[in-house]
């Protein structure tokens, strides 16, 4: 595989040495699905390469892999023994029902494995995207003229909620505030937690205000050097979605965290494999997305006081940030161009959840209190 080799970077633009090995990474990976499909796919993948993002790209991929892969294993539609090697007229031979029965095997499946049987269930926003990657493939093999028809106008519709019925998840600001009081003094953490936290504090504590101050994506933290800081200037850089890159104000509390994490944390560790990489872990290596969703899932779960497997992800600090912002009274398009969200109606997402709001209906509906009081009053 391609992934596999010694990669060395010829870098002459202007992003970072770890940024142009991600985006590189992303793409070993989408041609190593496209190695193990079909060839006469090769108009897809070249659609999907001008067309949308990497990951997404990558994603549809996967669902378009696992589909044949079902195809082999799952049907008698094909006598392939493997993806690759399903031929163009047996999927000629396809119709829209067989594509719904896979969308409906989707929804939950097994996978046998060595060390037991594996449950899959997914959600009708993936059993959408799903629907999307293949329906995407079949209009693309019509246009390109390599099936007699086109059969996605058969395909079932999933129902995936509308905006304004999501829930949306995040931390309100006290529980911001417990949190942020966890990382900084150890409170609510194990014994075993605590003797990590000595060695890591600084920097967890960095993490998690960048975080909620900026909602910066996953991605975006991970991906952070000590390169990307100019403290004298106020800012940093940062590489978002789409090939954008955005400068970002430093504020006071920011500044404090990182540089008392640089200077006083950082430079401890012994070893430093990847020099320029901002956040490390105690083997002097970039920390992970794995790494970094572990420690955020722990803190959340202190602030929320709830297990550590009820915790939240980086993504719910994400829209801890969208939902604090606007709760102070700032400008949903300002809140926008600070999250980075494609559109607008992304952002009144937020502006339309209120905290504690639900809480405040059914504390106005004390029924048994209203009617103890009342009793109370007749007595008089």
């Amino acid at each position: 595989m391609a992934g596999k080799k010694n990669i060395k970077i010829h870098n002459k633009s202007d992003k970072p040495d770890n940024i142009v090995l991600k985006e590189q990474e992303i793409i070993f990976r989408c041609e190593d699905i496209e190695n193990r499909l079909p060839r006469f796919l090769r108009g897809y993948f070249i659609y999907l390469k001008g067309n949308v993002l990497p990951m997404t790209r990558l994603a549809y991929l996967g669902d378009v892999l696992f589909f044949f892969e079902y195809l082999v294993n799952e049907t008698d539609l094909t006598s392939a023994d493997n993806p690759k090697d399903v031929t163009l007229s047996e999927l000629n031979n396809i119709k829209a029902v067989d594509v719904n029965i896979f969308i409906d095997y989707c929804r939950r499946y097994t996978k046998e494995k060595e060390n037991g049987i594996y449950i899959y269930e997914n959600n009708n926003k993936t059993l959408a995207r799903k629907k999307s990657s293949v329906s995407v493939m079949f209009k693309q093999l019509y246009r390109d003229e390599l099936l007699d028809k086109n059969i996605t106008d058969g395909f079932d519709p999933i129902r995936v909620p509308k905006a304004q019925e999501r829930e949306i998840k995040a931390l309100q600001d006290n529980e911001v505030m417990v949190m942020l009081d966890a990382v900084s003094t150890g409170n609510g953490l194990t014994k075993k937690e605590h003797q990590y936290w000595e060695k890591t504090k600084k920097r967890d504590k960095a993490i998690l205000i960048l975080f909620v101050t900026y909602g910066l994506r996953l991605s975006e933290l991970q991906q952070l050097n000590v390169s990307s800081f100019n403290f004298t200037r106020g800012e940093f850089k940062i590489y978002r979605k789409r090939d954008k890159e955005s400068v970002m104000p430093l504020n006071k509390s920011v500044t404090a965290a990182v540089e008392d994490y640089i200077l006083n944390e950082r430079k401890e560790i012994a070893d430093i494999v990847d020099k320029d990489a901002l956040f490390l872990s105690l083997q002097g290596t970039r920390m992970s997305s794995r790494q970094i969703r572990t420690l955020v899932k722990k803190y959340t779960s202190i602030g929320m006081q709830t297990s550590r497997s009820g915790g939240y992800s980086p993504h719910k600090l994400r829209a801890t940030a969208a939902t604090s912002l606007i709760g102070r009274g700032n400008s949903i398009f300002d809140v926008q161009a600070l999250m980075d969200h494609e559109q607008v109606t992304t952002t009144q997402l937020y502006a339309a959840h209120k905290a504690n709001v639900k809480r405040d209906l059914v504390n106005n509906m004390e029924w048994e209190i209203e009617r103890t009081d009342s009793n109370k009053q007749k007595e008089r």
